[in-house]
């Protein structure tokens, strides 16, 4: 496997570690999901600059990415507000299937439309079999209740693709030209600040001691080591491939719970979890074609 093809399968293993890590932490302390989300923001930012101001480059391209460091961190923001409301509406199944699944097809359609990227035949049926790998593995019948909140949430889980999708593009955009560390670091940076407001939200301090480690471990190995070898990844990938190798996360949050949390895995999800790995394969088998 190509090298730039690992390391954003190894970014999407690492955000599929994230559910696990907030199951943990709210056993010990329960926290606002969105003050989560600007923790792991606030703690990945630092280490993010230090990591690119190494790069003697990083002190010149401030001047040359204009406002896409804003266009950045407020689509992470967004993703990070619409998918933590989200999951109290529809549930963590049917957020994680429309957010997850859907975000492959808008980063293809504006990567196309963008970044004038050629929608091959195998990049068409990585897609198809992504997604409906995705919705095998992820869908649970029993999380899709009649509830007058319900299309809300799914409203808002489609605004987390979107953010998301949007994050990709841009990224893409930059990192042709610009340090990749750098361009990670502005957009996280930003996307903190914009989070901020939500520590009113926040527990008292004393707290903050038994969850520092998954505080830790969510902002430094899920955010900014995850998003800094993906964006290294996504110099040399096209967005729409790095779209369909990102839905290993939803895999990795499905094993994990099968292995450590004794959940269910039922004839659908096993199936699911075959085509979405046949259509990674079919990728980084085929780098050349995507």
């Amino acid at each position: 496997m190509p090298v730039n093809l690992l390391l954003i399968c190894l970014a999407a293993i690492a955000w599929g570690t994230t559910g696990t890590a907030m199951v943990l932490l709210n056993q010990t302390v329960t926290l606002n999901p969105l003050v989560v989300g600007f923790w792991r923001m606030a703690l990945a930012a630092p280490w993010l600059l230090m990591m690119a101001s190494r790069d003697p480059s990083f002190w010149h391209w401030p001047r040359q990415l204009k406002t896409a460091p804003l266009g950045m961190g407020g689509c992470i923001a967004v993703y990070q507000v619409c998918y933590f409301c989200a999951v109290p509406l529809s549930g963590v199944a049917v957020t994680a299937l429309v957010a997850i699944c859907s975000s492959p097809l808008i980063i293809a359609l504006l990567a196309a439309w963008h970044l004038g990227e050629r929608l091959t035949p195998k990049v068409y049926g990585a897609i198809a079999l992504g997604i409906t790998g995705t919705i095998l593995l992820v869908a649970r019948p029993a999380a899709i209740a009649t509830n007058p909140r319900f299309f809300l949430g799914v409203m808002l889980s489609f605004g987390a693709a979107c953010g998301y999708a949007g994050y990709v593009v841009i990224a893409k955009v930059q990192v042709a030209s610009q340090p990749p560390l750098a361009i990670a670091a502005s957009g996280f940076t930003l996307a903190a600040l914009f989070l901020l407001p939500t520590l009113a939200w926040q527990p008292p301090w004393q707290d903050w001691v038994q969850v520092l480690p998954w505080l830790l471990y969510l902002g430094i190995v899920t955010t900014a080591i995850a998003y800094g070898i993906y964006m290294i990844g996504l110099r040399h990938t096209s967005a729409t491939a790095a779209g369909v190798l990102v839905l290993l996360e939803p895999l990795t949050a499905t094993l994990l719970g099968v292995f450590f949390f004794r959940e269910p895995m039922s004839l659908t999800g096993i199936i699911g979890a075959i085509l979405l790995l046949s259509a990674i394969a079919l990728l980084t088998l085929q780098p050349k074609a995507a």
